[in-house]
This record gives C-alpha cells, sequence and structure tokens, in this order.
C-alpha cells in the first residue's frame, strides 16, 4: 500500500491512497471541479518493515475557480 500526502490547495493535509507509488501527477475530483496535484521527492519508506510507502503530492491548479466560501451554513440558509 502507498499513501499519496496531499499539500496546499483545497485538499492541504489530506491523505490518500495512491495505487502506484510512482505516480508522479494525481487529478483529484473536489466539489464539483477538479484539482491537481505534482509530485516532489521520493517516494519514502519503501522498504519492508518501514510502514507505507508515501509519497509528497503538492497542488498545482484547480479545473475552475474554487471559493472555500461557497458552502458555509450561512449560505445554505
Amino acid at each position: 500500500m502507498a499513501i499519496a500526502r496531499l499539500h496546499g490547495g483545497p485538499l492541504d493535509g489530506q491523505l490518500l491512497p495512491l495505487e502506484d507509488p510512482r505516480l508522479d501527477r494525481m487529478i483529484v475530483p473536489y466539489s464539483e471541479t477538479q484539482v491537481v496535484y505534482e509530485r516532489k521527492g521520493s517516494p519514502e519508506n519503501t522498504g519492508e518493515g518501514d510502514g507505507p510507502t508515501e509519497a509528497e503530492f503538492w497542488f498545482v491548479e484547480s479545473e475552475d475557480d474554487i471559493d472555500p466560501y461557497n458552502d458555509t451554513a450561512r449560505d445554505r440558509r
């Protein structure tokens, strides 16, 4: 099992399963759009007994503008 650790953008701090630790780019659904993250650095914990392999991915862009305030409780009233 491998884990993608996301940095920046709307999914900052999230951990996602990573099917292929050699993957260099992830396109992830977010609300009604998609966000793009690119891997930086080499995967960590690639040995037998050191836990799941981790790769760091950094936010690059979103398909549409992201407004973090468009889904607040105040807007749903």
